[in-house]
């Protein structure tokens, strides 16, 4: 495996293993480098949203990279006010326009809104099939949220991100995800920061001889989790993609496997409340 490994998805369709997540980059000097330096590396996955401001930074980003934009996977989502089948209809729309493109990779729920959760991934299927987006998606959803959605489409979801890292490992959600051939993606990976610093995980790393963060993204991509890892400095964003001249033994994967202890670090989607 390498930066451009894939995983493939349940239409055939290639999603990177590793991407750049770009949450919380609101500068648009520092968002065009980070991106930029990211391409340049060898990603090849950009994770936005409707909700991070910098749709249009990630598309000029992506019209100036040093590769052409079909070898490129961008994901956006739809946030929680302008969920329900037209609105998500409209917010795709103003999407695609800021980001300047003519179709986006993946199309995500980006938290499943109570009542509205539904009619949004049926708009989705319906981008879908219009060819607007190659992938149909949500993120944020348990199980049986998930359920409710497959009691009533007609395309499965094929990716499912969600918080996952090792305090949160999400071992039956993964299952459950599994059987249905929807891929698992992990936002905040490295749990914000908070698991960089435990025990186990910097003996490991000293073990092997690679970074606490090397470390938990591997583990990721062994447990058949796609990761995108969020950084606008470049030497971290490098030190992300560096996770494929190594792997980690059975044994080192269980030690990670039992750290789980079902911590979140970001909201719940059974009770998750934002006020903006």
């Amino acid at each position: 495996m390498n930066l451009q490994s894939t995983k493939k998805l349940a239409n055939g369709i290639l999603m990177p293993r590793l991407g750049l997540g770009v949450y919380k980059m609101t500068d648009r000097d520092e968002t065009l480098q980070a991106i930029t330096t990211a391409i340049d590396l060898g990603y090849r996955a950009i994770d936005t949203a409707a909700l991070y401001y910098n749709e249009e930074e990630v598309g000029e980003a992506i019209r100036n990279a040093s590769v052409k934009r079909e070898e490129l996977f961008v994901t956006t989502k739809v946030w929680n006010s302008d969920q329900g089948y037209d609105n998500t209809l409209r917010a795709f729309e103003t999407s695609l326009k800021k980001l300047d493109m003519d179709y986006v990779d993946l199309y995500l729920t980006h938290w499943p809104v109570e009542g509205k959760f539904v009619d949004t991934y049926r708009a989705i299927e319906r981008l879908y099939e219009e060819k607007l987006i190659r992938v149909p998606g949500v993120s944020n959803h348990h199980e049986h949220h998930l359920q409710q959605v497959l009691a009533s489409c007609n395309v499965a979801p094929m990716v499912n991100q969600v918080e996952l890292q090792p305090y949160l490992n999400q071992a039956e959600l993964r299952a459950f995800c599994q059987e249905h051939q929807i891929a698992v993606t992990a936002w905040s990976p490295l749990g914000r920061g908070h698991v960089l610093n435990d025990e186990t995980i910097t003996r490991i790393a000293a073990d092997y001889g690679v970074t606490p963060a090397q470390v938990i993204l591997r583990w990721h991509i062994q447990n058949d989790v796609l990761v995108i890892p969020k950084s606008v400095t470049p030497s971290r964003i490098k030190e992300n993609s560096e996770v494929f001249h190594f792997e980690l033994t059975e044994a080192t994967m269980q030690e990670i496997n039992a750290l789980n202890r079902n911590e979140r670090f970001g909201q719940s989607p059974d009770s998750f409340k934002f006020d903006f």
